[in-house]
């Protein structure tokens, strides 16, 4: 049950980072530079293949958190 509620936020996460790219006009590759991963790795999420790791989320939500 655990599984499915850290499922469900990573998804929250990604939609807001989506969210985020689109209003601010960056590319993913702008994006994948800026979180310090590869594009690759930004595609998947978006996609839904993979969800970001523990530190990864924790530059996700400090990336949206700082240029609001």
């Amino acid at each position: 049950m655990l599984y499915y509620a850290n499922q469900g936020l990573a998804m929250d996460l990604i939609k807001k980072l989506e969210q985020y790219r689109l209003e601010n006009k960056i590319s993913q590759e702008k994006l994948a530079e800026m979180l310090g991963v590869a594009f690759s790795t930004v595609s998947r999420w978006m996609n839904g293949h993979t969800k970001p790791n523990k530190i990864q989320s924790y530059h996700i939500e400090k990336l949206i958190k700082k240029k609001k």
